[in-house]
């Protein structure tokens, strides 16, 4: 089982960009799900995360105000809303889901039941 993560792209600092993350083999509604990051040199860390079902976000603090996390049942999607772009904020980005019914959002990032490739994002200043 793979999730797929798309939307990145080139970007110049300011700008805006949505990612999705999708599942063909799983309903996302039953999974915590988190956007993570990593970029050259750095280890990866966690960006957003959405409880399951209708659950409730956290992001870390040096996006909050400027990336939004979502969930489209009906699409089976999640999407990252990044506005505000920083030249920091370049990384590959990835999701990642967790099983679990609790709507306050768990994401950690060592225990996660499933990956997607993840998705290049560079923003320019």
């Amino acid at each position: 089982v793979q999730l797929q993560a798309s939307g990145g792209g080139l970007v110049q600092a300011g700008g805006s960009l949505r990612l999705s993350c999708s599942a063909s083999e799983l309903t996302l509604d039953y999974y915590h799900i988190g956007w993570f990051r990593q970029a050259p040199g750095k280890e990866r860390e966690g960006v957003s995360c959405i409880g399951s079902n209708a659950g409730s976000t956290n992001h870390v603090d040096s996006v909050k105000g400027r990336f939004t996390i979502s969930r489209d049942n009906a699409k089976n999607t999640v999407f990252l809303q990044m506005n505000g772009l920083r030249p920091e904020d370049t990384a590959v980005y990835y999701c990642a889901a967790k099983a679990g019914l609790y709507s306050d959002p768990r994401c950690p990032l060592y225990d996660m039941d499933y990956w997607g490739k993840g998705t290049q994002v560079t923003v320019s200043s």
